[in-house]
């Protein structure tokens, strides 16, 4: 599946939302990710994510799951700051 992936939490666990996110995803912007992954991988990583949140406070993660990329347009208009995106 393709998995776009973004969160607000508290400043105090911004970093280790970050290192997670970075483990599975692919970085895009700020707090914003994605990438391919096995439904595994999803929820090994949700499992992770979940640990470092405060659920009932102001932190938040958002998931949007596409199972098919034939419907999957990406456009970037300014500064594309994904690392993988590379063209020579």
């Amino acid at each position: 599946m393709f998995v776009i992936l973004y969160y607000d939490v508290n400043s105090k666990r911004c970093g280790k939302m970050l290192k997670t996110c970075r483990k599975h995803l692919q970085w895009v912007q700020n707090s914003v990710f994605e990438g391919e992954m096995s439904d595994a991988g999803y929820e090994k990583m949700i499992l992770e994510l979940r640990k470092i949140i405060k659920v009932d406070s102001e932190d938040s993660i958002v998931v949007y799951k596409f199972r098919h990329m034939k419907y999957y347009d990406r456009c970037v208009y300014g500064t594309d700051k994904k690392e993988d995106i590379k063209f020579i």
